[in-house]
């Protein structure tokens, strides 16, 4: 079954882009951008594709070469249509010039993504020859760019972002959300590194939660206790917040998986379908903005939108990818959850493993199918499914991580010590 399902979500990467310059498609959407976090996902897939032997290791160093030679060459500056600067990139880049789409922001989170997937890309390709050399050159030189201390503004944490439009957004990175990686990148950083007081800003306003039994660092939405691992592995490796709890953030995501369960089994606000293989509320595509009648119970509905546990924003749609992505955490009720899924809705299930989110709770769309189903598959759901399920069958992203000496330089300087470093 997990051959199947992430063979088919490692599909996207190899249809869904530009070989010309291998940016990849946000989703399946005609005429989407592209998304540098799915391009990142993209050249931490590659590896997988290699591995499995769903595509031959010539085929993944040209695409990976296209990648990194854009990137390289990319338009960097102030002006309102270039690719990236500073060494951060927009959030979303046109699929054929990839000049920044829109009025996006210059996103440090996606591009700390996409940095994972360069080095991952490095620390996979090892061999002498000149193509392997190239991508290694070119990955530590575009890494080496990033200026996370411009991204801090003159503060203590990173910034969300910036537009020339109108210069950085007023958010940062702080409480504890997937910028784990982000600052295990910008620690590890040889050019200009993060200082000391980056991180703990961003650990300072941690919440330490119990729900439904389980006490941990509490993130809401589901994405937020996944991402940063699908790089690195975090079992037994702990912070001074961690050391202080007893626990890792390893073991946390586990608990967050369980409290996910526990949530949909109590379903509070009585939604459809929700019960113990029923659950994963993430970051996704909804059935739009609208206000209905269902069941004589007023419901809100939202499109695209980061759902949580258990404070919400909740309308009934489930993630399934998501709880795909927990799979290293906890295989004992995501497997059961997977089977249920494609037994009972097929209709979940599309060209690329599952669409993005299904809401059995809105009114139904057409006859014999109940519900809603998202009809886009999206990069960054997509790409979850490939590392997860490789990192629960091999580890392979997990390795490749501990060869990169930039992480492990970056977890040390957060303070990271015991287990494997």
């Amino acid at each position: 079954m997990l051959e199947a399902l992430q063979r088919d979500a490692f599909s996207y990467f190899l249809h869904e882009i530009n070989p010309a310059n291998g940016l990849v498609a946000d989703k399946t959407q005609r005429d989407a951008p592209a998304s540098i976090a799915a391009v990142g996902f993209a050249l931490a897939a590659y590896p997988v594709g290699v591995e499995r032997a769903w595509i031959t290791r010539a085929e993944a160093i040209e695409r990976t070469l296209a990648v990194l030679r854009f990137f390289w060459k990319s338009l960097q500056g102030t002006a309102p249509d270039a690719t990236g600067h500073k060494g951060f990139y927009y959030h979303f880049l046109d699929m054929q010039t990839g000049r920044r789409a829109g009025r996006c922001e210059l996103s440090t989170i996606d591009t700390a993504f996409l940095l994972a997937g360069m080095l991952t890309a490095a620390s996979y390709f090892d061999q002498d020859d000149e193509a392997e050399q190239e991508i290694r050159t070119l990955a530590d030189a575009l890494y080496r760019r990033a200026d996370w201390q411009w991204a801090q503004n003159r503060g203590a944490a990173v910034t969300h972002g910036w537009k020339p439009e109108r210069g950085f957004l007023k958010y940062r990175w702080k409480g504890y959300d997937e910028a784990l990686l982000l600052y295990a990148l910008g620690m590890g950083s040889p050019t200009y590194p993060l200082p000391d007081a980056s991180y703990a800003a961003w650990t300072s306003t941690y919440q330490w939660r119990e729900l439904y039994g389980h006490e941990f660092l509490y993130g809401g939405s589901f994405f937020i206790h996944q991402y940063s691992h699908l790089w690195i592995d975090f079992q037994g490796i702990q912070d001074f917040f961690m050391r202080g709890k007893g626990s890792d953030y390893f073991e946390n995501s586990r608990r967050a998986t369980h409290v996910q369960q526990q949530y949909a089994i109590h379903n509070p606000r009585a939604f459809v379908g929700y019960g113990p293989c029923f659950w994963g509320l993430s970051a996704s595509d909804g059935p739009g903005r609208t206000v209905r009648q269902v069941a004589g119970i007023k419901r809100r509905f939202f499109d695209y939108v980061a759902r949580g546990v258990p404070d919400g924003p909740d309308d009934g749609t489930v993630a399934l990818w998501a709880v795909v992505a927990s799979l290293p955490f906890a295989p004992d009720i995501v497997l059961p959850t997977v089977r249920h899924f494609q037994e009972v809705y097929p209709q979940v299930t599309g060209k690329y493993c599952f669409k993005c989110s299904f809401n059995l709770t809105f009114p139904q769309q057409s006859p014999g199918q109940p519900g809603w189903t998202s009809q886009f598959h999206f990069g960054i759901n997509l790409g979850p499914v490939v590392l997860a399920c490789e990192n629960f069958r091999s580890g392979l992203l997990w390795r490749l991580t501990r060869r990169c000496p930039y992480i492990v330089t970056g977890l040390r300087r957060a303070g990271f010590t015991n287990g494997w470093l």
